[in-house]
């Protein structure tokens, strides 16, 4: 089955298969793709020969005579696809990352395409009775499987079984039509997004309007009006409902225009977004109907740690209304505080960030507020004296610029990556900053999986979106920016310590909900004080953050009610989307507002002045990516995050009194970040910490506890 996780380089061109590189193995180091060669039109051939020759390498699997082995079906298997996996993994990042109309058209034409070339795999009952034969012959102890090789053949079988294979004809036609135009949507739906994202940021002619920005800030502001041929500034808007420059403008007209950009998105025009997300609710519940399931979370939610639907939902109950007094605290501090500036007024969503900046500043010690730290997060430090030096401190894995090889874009960075002592371990690709032609948020791939049966060392992707410099000046990076770099490299090293057998069970091929785990752990470090000493330095002085501050910034670590709240709802509406049934979900986008006004007051969570992380029309993760019914798994994977971090300070050490000690970092990758999703994912966390996780750590972190 296509194994690629991701989401050519060059103009279109067409010089046959004898040069395309896509159709052979790449020659380059750690098999990188050849990026300097590789065009888009070479994707498009490629594509049509890996499919085809997919589906002749398992119909020789199917029609194989012999006895069932390892060898000649779990082996022969995980061998299939390589030059359609080899050509997905390549072509989806650089896709996400800068796109262009013709690799949106590609997408568009391949989308279905390839959702039809997966359903012909899973329902092929040849391939399905291989697959049952080698579990009968192992079972009757004819062969011996060991523990990866029996948790590869359970999901292949569970992959059919939750394919249709079971379905009659009539139905089974019916499931083919339904996944193609699903996959045609979903890739409609991200490219609606992108270009509404583009399209709604928010011109501003008038230079008083952005008092309370850096001059940094409006520089790169001057130069995205520039970049459009436009006088004065212009505001891009960012993936989620709330918008950075929000801390810091003092303009509250200004701020109510960026807010209701960001809201707005996706509602009207020519980028609205409404019909297509109700065509994929809709056509989801239908096939969770026809594969025998209650709507489309019970499907999804069967193959996570957390099991059942009913486990998902008394998570989110459970922290809804300690939740919601903890913001009602807050916009109380809130409402005071703008009556100090503007007596009177009534507090709106917009002023949120800006008053809780202001709040947190006059509240902390020294004055302090995460904004100005910008001076002392200048990114090469923060990338080589942060994130490198945490993974170095506790992994041994060290890092080396190889400008010789070629990213994905012209901007991303390749990094060769070797063990403690020298040994090459794979290759990580940072492609940090923000471009039109990049999709919003942040993500890691992987590009060349990590398997011992091929050979095969990993090559992996951080892709960002951080603000890019204004010509001339450093790259001055946010808080934010700072975790989200943590947390996507946290993804990486689970890519790239990955320690298995299959290529399709390597580093982050686990559970949805598990998935987020090791990222959000390795966010502890960018809050380490010891590690912030060594890369918050002033860009300019290249004096430390004073230690105030660092001590200010620890305390500051305890989520607020408003970032709680707004991804809280973001899970319920993800949720309410997936658990309706057909008949009541709306038949139109014209009914979608109301759906998802209706969905968050039934929740108890209608509280008006903290709109949803994403509202249902930009929502990216659960209409354009894969989280569907799944958005809840960054809270799951937090109860697993809360409880591990508990872990790494019982590791304590007067040296590294937060449990960064190679030790803790060795026991962490050989239990958990090394074994991928080779085996059952809840099984590998009881190994790793000897019980299953419990929740009060993330209570307490949430200010829950008691």
């Amino acid at each position: 089955m296509v194994r690629a996780t991701a989401e050519g380089a060059g103009a279109l061109c067409w010089d046959g298969g004898m040069t395309n590189p896509l159709l052979r193995p790449s020659t380059l180091p750690f098999s990188l793709p050849d990026y300097a060669s590789i065009t888009d039109a070479h994707v498009r051939e490629a594509l049509e020969v890996g499919m085809e020759e997919h589906l002749a390498e398992l119909r020789e699997l199917a029609a194989d005579g012999s006895p069932a082995t390892v060898e000649n079906v779990l082996h022969a298997w995980e061998r299939s696809g390589a030059t359609l996996d080899r050509t997905l993994s390549a072509f989806w990042v650089a896709r996400s990352a800068d796109t262009n109309p013709e690799r949106d058209a590609i997408m568009a034409e391949f989308s279905p395409r390839l959702a039809a070339h997966q359903d012909a795999i899973l329902l092929d009952r040849r391939l399905y009775g291989r697959l049952v034969a080698l579990r009968e012959r192992a079972d009757a102890g004819e062969v011996a499987l060991d523990e990866q090789d029996a948790y590869l053949l359970t999901r292949l079988l569970q992959d059919y079984e939750r394919g249709g294979i079971a379905l009659p004809e009539d139905d089974q036609a019916r499931l083919r039509e339904l996944n193609a135009e699903l996959a045609t949507l979903s890739t409609a739906f991200d490219t609606a997004l992108t270009a509404g994202r583009n399209a709604a940021a928010v011109h501003v002619t008038d230079e008083a309007e952005l008092v309370g920005l850096a001059d940094d800030d409006k520089a790169r502001l001057r130069e995205a009006a520039e970049d459009r041929d436009l006088d004065g500034w212009l505001v891009p808007i960012v993936n989620t409902s709330g918008q950075p420059l929000l801390d810091n403008l003092e303009h509250r007209g200004l701020r109510e225009r960026i807010y209701q950009a960001s809201v707005g998105r996706g509602l009207s025009g020519q980028h609205d977004t409404r019909d297509l997300l109700v065509r994929i609710a809709r056509l989801r519940a239908e096939r969770a109907t026809l594969l025998g399931y209650a709507h489309h979370a019970a499907y999804a939610h069967e193959v996570t740690c957390a099991k059942t639907t009913e486990a998902v939902n008394d998570l989110l109950a459970r922290l809804t209304p300690g939740v919601l007094q903890i913001v009602e605290r807050e916009a109380d501090a809130l409402r005071a505080r703008l009556h100090t500036l503007e007596p009177g007024a009534e507090l709106e969503p917009w002023d949120w960030q800006f008053l809780a900046t202001a709040e947190n500043a006059a509240a902390a010690s020294g004055g302090f507020d995460t904004d100005q730290l910008r001076p002392y997060l200048e990114f090469e430090r923060v990338l080589h004296d942060g994130v490198f030096a945490a993974a170095t401190a506790l992994y041994g894995i060290t890092f080396e610029e190889r400008p010789e090889l070629v990213g994905y874009t012209d901007e991303a960075r390749v990094f060769e990556v070797r063990e403690a002592d020298g040994t090459p371990l794979g290759l990580v690709a940072i492609d940090a900053y923000t471009r039109p032609t990049k999709k919003g948020g942040a993500w890691m791939t992987s590009i060349v999986d990590q398997s011992h049966l091929l050979g095969d060392r990993p090559v992996v992707t951080n892709t960002c979106n951080v603000p890019p410099p204004a010509p001339g000046s450093p790259s001055l990076m946010t808080w934010s920016n700072v975790i989200t770099l943590f947390h996507e490299f946290g993804h990486d090293l689970h890519g790239l310590l990955s320690d298995v057998r299959y290529p399709s069970r390597s580093g982050t091929s686990v559970p949805r909900d598990f998935v987020e785990f090791p990222s959000q752990v390795n966010e502890i470090w960018a809050w380490e004080p010891a590690l912030v000493r060594q890369y918050a330095r002033h860009h300019e002085t290249g004096e430390p953050l004073p230690q105030e501050w660092v001590e200010a910034l620890v305390a500051s670590r305890q989520e607020t009610g408003y970032h709680t709240l707004e991804l809280l709802k973001a899970m319920l509406l993800d949720q309410a989307w997936h658990q309706t049934p057909l008949e009541e979900l709306p038949e139109d986008g014209s009914g979608v507002e109301a759906f998802e006004a209706a969905a968050l007051d039934r929740a108890g969570v209608a509280f008006p002045l903290v709109p949803p992380r994403y509202r249902s029309a930009y929502f990216h993760h659960i209409f354009g990516g894969g989280y569907a019914a799944g958005y809840y798994s960054y809270l799951w994977s937090e109860v697993m995050d809360a409880d591990t971090v508990a872990w790494f300070r019982e590791q304590a050490t007067d040296d590294q009194p937060g449990g960064m000690t190679r030790a803790a970092g060795d026991r962490f990758r050989a239990e958990l970040l090394g074994r991928g999703g080779s085996i059952d994912a809840s099984e590998t966390y009881r190994r790793f910490r000897g019980r299953d996780p419990e929740v009060g750590p993330l209570l307490e972190r949430l200010g829950l506890a008691g």
